[in-house]
């Protein structure tokens, strides 16, 4: 069931690239609960898309990384479509996920991101570890928009590098 999910406005991809760090998600089948340091680096590609690369430390404390490319849906409010695929089966529809921009500040330092289905959400900060009121604000307007948290993962950062 897809839900009215209101996004920001305004939305500066060049200002959004960069590197993040993953505070808080929901669950993922793809990603195990005990990944450490998860980070995503965010660059522009030639043809227009952006390149994401996603890095964490598996249970194991190995590093992990998935490479993938979004491509704008509505660059005004933030939405975006994420491929993690290889390369030759990303044209295939049914393979996209969206990734929409619920929440940003105006120096796009944290970020809530989310999609209409309400079964992803992500707490994005620029550092690994971003200040409890801030954290609460944006997890209350998560549960605001109808979000389920009861499942919420708060992501460890140890401090070794995955960048």
């Amino acid at each position: 069931m897809s839900h009215d999910v209101k996004t920001i406005s305004n939305f500066n991809l060049e200002q959004y690239l960069g590197i993040w760090y993953e505070i808080a998600r929901l669950p993922m089948k793809h990603q195990p609960e005990d990944s450490t340091d998860i980070s995503a680096a965010y660059s522009l590609n030639e043809n227009g898309t952006v390149r994401v690369q996603n890095r964490c430390l598996d249970g194991a404390g190995k590093l992990d990384e998935s490479i993938g490319e979004a491509t704008i849906v509505d660059a005004e409010h933030g939405k975006l479509e994420v491929s993690f695929l290889p390369e030759g089966l990303r044209w295939v529809p049914f393979t996209k996920g969206d990734y929409w921009i619920l929440k940003l500040d105006d120096n796009y330092e944290t970020a809530l991101v989310g999609e209409p289905n309400m079964k992803y959400l992500w707490l994005l900060h620029r550092k690994p570890t971003l200040d409890e009121a801030t954290k609460q604000d944006y997890l209350a307007y998560a549960e605001s928009l109808g979000y389920d948290l009861s499942d919420l993962i708060h992501t460890v950062h140890t401090g070794k590098p995955t960048a």
